[in-house]
């Protein structure tokens, strides 16, 4: 159990200028990369590590609102959770994954002997009763 205290949910202006700011900015990298397409003096990678910076600066503005700090928040916290998880062995994975294609393949023998049986018993025994 978190013993920490609930942080306000709402965002105030300051946050949503911010976000506003930030999508501005990668709006203003996506319009400059397709601006700048027919132009032979920018080359296609200098357009494209704009609309990297661009995004990289958006992002750097909108993790400093309260919803930014909630996902970085959350981000730590899954990282100091995924410490804990026990990854199975190499051997064990190896293991579990040919029962998985054994059951696989007894299933859909099983399905298409199922399948045979229904088809012969309708088109074979019920179509002929009917005629």
């Amino acid at each position: 159990m978190n013993t920490k205290a609930e942080q306000p949910k709402g965002t105030n202006a300051a946050d949503i200028g911010k976000l506003v700011l930030a999508g501005l900015v990668l709006a203003a990298g996506i319009f400059a990369y397709s601006w700048f397409n027919n132009d032979a003096n920018v080359p296609g990678t200098v357009r494209l590590l704009g609309v990297f910076a661009a995004l990289a600066i958006a992002l750097a503005i909108a993790a400093f609102t309260a919803p930014g700090r909630r996902v970085r928040h959350f981000i730590s916290e899954s990282q100091f959770e995924m410490r804990k998880v026990v990854w199975p062995t190499r051997d064990e994975t190896l293991k579990t994954t040919g029962i998985i294609i054994v059951v696989v393949i007894i299933l859909s023998l099983l399905l298409g002997l199922i399948d045979l049986i229904l088809k012969s018993v309708i088109l074979d025994w019920l179509l002929k009763l009917g005629s």
